[in-house]
């Protein structure tokens, strides 16, 4: 299985990228989804939160209060530090099972928009190819004041918390110009798309897919055998 990862700044299109090779029939596991449903009421990131930033970040259904907590974190580098200790490990955990999932389906290909590919590193050494999605600071800057409804200052806060766009670039595989309309976006990552395609996979990446099925099945039965013992240990107790 062949894994494209797509990155990029807040705002830059990421999610357009990800929707075109969707719509070709690749699969794609989002980080922004998964983020959203690891802090859902009564999760374990949840509680952490709470127990973190109080509930001055929760809205009275409950539910996380993404604003009110993005107020906090964006002007307060050791409290984004935290919250990104608490919500990073459990996204990566998320994405692997996914990334395992989409494995035994047969998926030839699958993506993995990630916004903070680079700033955290962790799924890197899953991935085989980067695509950066880049737009210009001003489209930048103007995309997500709208976006967000946010002021000028407060998008530029958002902006510098993430790596420059330029540093991103340097270090992919491809990147897509996203400063200009729609169909030049859906041209160029078509265009990368066909040569994905047509890419014979490794044989590093088989046997890489290989060793972690491998790993999977060790683990389930270690797991299986030790619940079995256990059992048996209790039954024999019991007589």
């Amino acid at each position: 299985m062949f894994i494209v990862a797509v990155t990029g700044g807040i705002a830059s299109g990421k999610s357009t990228v990800s929707m075109i090779f969707s719509e070709k029939g690749i699969p794609v596991i989002d980080s922004d989804v998964i983020a959203r449903e690891i802090v859902e009421p009564g999760s374990k990131a949840w509680t952490e939160i709470r127990e973190h930033f109080g509930s001055k970040v929760f809205n009275s259904d409950s539910t996380l209060n993404r604003k009110a907590l993005a107020e906090i974190v964006f002007n307060d580098a050791e409290k984004r530090r935290i919250l990104n200790g608490i919500t990073h490990p459990k996204i990566q955990k998320k994405m692997f099972w996914e990334l395992v999932k989409c494995f035994f389906k047969g998926y030839q290909m699958v993506v993995v928009d990630v916004p903070l590919l680079f700033e955290t590193r962790k799924i890197l050494s899953y991935v085989d190819k980067v695509i950066t999605v880049y737009c210009d600071e001003e489209t930048q800057l103007e995309r997500l004041q709208k976006r967000m409804d946010m002021t000028e200052e407060e998008a530029k806060k958002r902006i510098a918390a993430q790596m420059p766009l330029k540093e991103k670039c340097d270090m992919s595989d491809f990147v897509i110009d996203n400063t200009g309309p729609r169909e030049n976006t859906k041209e160029e990552t078509e265009k990368i798309i066909q040569y994905l395609q047509s890419l014979n996979l490794h044989w590093e990446n088989k046997l890489r897919m290989f060793l972690l099925s491998l790993a999977i099945l060790v683990f389930l039965g270690v797991t299986l055998g030790g619940f079995y013992l256990l059992l048996a240990g209790k039954l024999k107790v019991s007589k």
